[in-house]
């Protein structure tokens, strides 16, 4: 079921609509849908790479939209159902220790979802569900995944059809690479 779906996403780049399709497939992702807006994006650019900063606009708009509604999911959602889940198991005394702590560093757990293969829309329920202050929540969205889509778009727009392969199967891992070098670093600089 999960091949059908990924076919009919990338049927979705040679639609007349494609940039329409793109942006409902990046504000989904960012929530609810399992496939990442990068399906639609490297057909969209390889097709027309003039378009590259476009398509990466448009991904990215839809995107950030997208982690507002995973946002409200959590912030909404949680109260009707999540509270009384964690009262029944006595468990919401831990939830208010853990929100603050998610809070402290919620702007990193936004960056490194925003960038790295870890589901965003995880991160962005998160958010909504600790309440990390929204302003923060949309900056770190909006460098992540500025940085995400935008960076896909320059090596697809520089290089072409040569480094897809190399995007699809290794920059996830680099851009986990990256973060994880960066936050030892942070860590380093601060206790040591």
């Amino acid at each position: 079921m999960l091949r059908r779906l990924y076919d009919w996403t990338l049927s979705l780049a040679e639609s007349p609509h494609a940039l329409w399709a793109l942006f409902a497939v990046a504000f989904v992702e960012s929530s609810v849908f399992p496939i990442p807006p990068d399906v639609l994006m490297i057909p969209m650019i390889l097709a027309r790479p003039a378009r590259a900063w476009v398509v990466a606009g448009v991904a990215l708009v839809g995107s950030v939209l997208g982690g507002l509604l995973g946002y409200y999911i959590g912030w909404g959602l949680f109260e009707s159902v999540g509270r009384p889940v964690l009262e029944f198991y006595g468990k919401d005394v831990y939830f208010e220790t853990f929100r603050e702590r998610y809070n402290e560093w919620g702007a990193w757990a936004v960056l490194v979802a925003g960038v790295t293969p870890f589901p965003y829309k995880v991160i962005t329920i998160l958010s909504g569900t600790t309440g990390l202050n929204l302003g923060v929540f949309m900056v770190a969205s909006i460098i992540a995944r500025g940085l995400r889509f935008y960076i896909v778009a320059a090596l697809l727009w520089k290089f072409g059809t040569p480094i897809r392969d190399f995007i699809e199967r290794y920059l996830g891992l680099l851009f986990t690479l990256f973060v994880a070098l960066l936050l030892g670093g942070l860590y380093m600089v601060k206790y040591l």
